[in-house]
């Protein structure tokens, strides 16, 4: 995303006056394609952010006790409020504060938390023992094996590449210059970050063996294996880190409904007043819909799942072919986004969610969607989508003469 496919995308972005990436979308193949991204992706969001605001519910429940559903409630009613007093710009500020919380109250819990645990080589040797019977390979970086393996690949990298919440904010990059950089240093803090949650689902393996709801590990760890003031800083961390996720999931929500489907839809003549109370409506709507969906869904997993998959299998093929091949096809897109949905569904029912041999029902979906992707651009019709690639070197001038 920062080397290859963000740049590309701000010079269409930059060329054509692009706010959202249902406006690619729409330049790219037409309003269809556009329409049905945005109806899927919405309903899909709607589920991520339902995971975001369990987790905040999660740790209100470890330090206050607050049952999960008061929890979901305090916490998604404080994201709803903070994204729809600011916008694009008060976000990025926020997110900015909320990283340097995050990173630094994680960082220095799991020191402490490692040398609770005796060290690292005493944390490794503790928990494989304790899981030996249950989670054989269980300390080991291929221990989910193969299948689990290429399932988070096939649901994750494409999500990464093609998120409207990442794209939608790379838009608002100064040049390509700062697409690169930003998104790259991005990928390296999250890079640094992903290790400490598995890090500190270890030592809860190790120092809460009774742990009934393993969701409940982290905040667990941070009021019972670290100082209190590390524990109180790392939950701040870490309730930063969901409120950052939440806010630009509304972002996604919000200009998804304004422009996406109200502008797009049902008035294509909106001004950018409109707009804005439109966008402000909608963060309302979608934030009181992820609480109650928040507390009907289980865990974090079960909705983070909903979400990722539908981005991975709906859009990946679409964007990608569409940016970097010329013969795709409108109706190959639309044939490759209804193809993989159903692909992927009948692989979960019909397989109850176990994939196919080493394919997970996603990979199946994309792969299905590769396939008709490229069956109907070369032999289905031939009326191709609009070609927008020679206005976005139009742009890369435009950008490089603004540096």
């Amino acid at each position: 995303l920062s080397q290859t496919v963000g740049p590309r995308l701000w010079r269409i972005a930059k060329a054509n006056s692009l706010h959202t990436l249902g406006d690619y979308l729409e330049l790219r193949f037409n309003r269809a394609v556009r329409g049905i991204i945005a109806v899927v992706l919405w309903f899909g969001t709607l589920a991520i952010l339902a995971g975001q605001i369990i987790a905040i519910a999660w740790i209100l429940n470890v330090v206050i006790g607050l049952p999960k559903w008061a929890g979901c409630l305090a916490g998604g009613s404080v994201a709803i409020l903070y994204c729809v007093a600011g916008g694009l710009a008060s976000t990025a500020i926020v997110n900015i504060l909320e990283l340097a919380v995050t990173m630094s109250g994680l960082i220095l819990a799991a020191i402490f938390a490692v040398n609770h645990a005796g060290g690292i080589s005493a944390l490794f040797s503790a928990a494989a023992a304790q899981t030996q019977s249950l989670k054989p390979g269980y300390t080991s970086i291929t221990g989910a094996g193969a299948k689990q393996i290429l399932a988070y690949v096939a649901i994750l990298v494409p999500s990464f590449i093609c998120s409207p919440g990442l794209v939608q904010k790379l838009y608002g990059a100064r040049d390509e210059r700062a697409v690169r950089i930003g998104v790259a240093l991005n990928s390296a803090g999250q890079l640094v970050f992903a290790f400490v949650p598995a890090l500190f689902g270890m030592i809860a393996v190790v120092a809460l063996p009774a742990l009934t709801n393993p969701e409940l590990a982290l905040p667990s760890v941070m009021t019972h294996a670290v100082p209190r003031w590390i524990g109180l800083w790392a939950l701040a961390a870490v309730f930063s880190a969901e409120l950052s996720a939440t806010d630009a999931i509304l972002f996604m929500l919000s200009s998804s409904l304004s422009i996406d489907l109200y502008k797009t839809f049902l008035n294509p003549s909106a001004t950018q007043q409109k707009l804005l109370r439109v966008g402000r409506i909608a963060t309302v709507a979608a934030g009181a819909a992820g609480i109650g969906l928040a507390v009907a869904l289980p865990s974090v997993i079960s909705a983070v799942t909903i979400f990722y998959g539908l981005l991975a299998v709906g859009l990946f093929v679409p964007l990608i072919f569409g940016l970097y091949w010329k013969r795709m096809t409108t109706v190959a897109a639309l044939v490759s986004i209804a193809g993989a949905i159903a692909a992927d569904l009948a692989a979960f029912t019909f397989t109850r969610g176990s994939g196919i041999g080493l394919l997970s029902p996603h990979a199946f979906g994309i792969l299905v969607a590769l396939a008709l992707a490229s069956a109907m651009s070369i032999f289905g019709p031939q009326q191709r989508s609009a070609e927008v690639l020679p206005d976005s070197r139009a742009a890369s001038r435009t950008g490089g003469a603004s540096r």
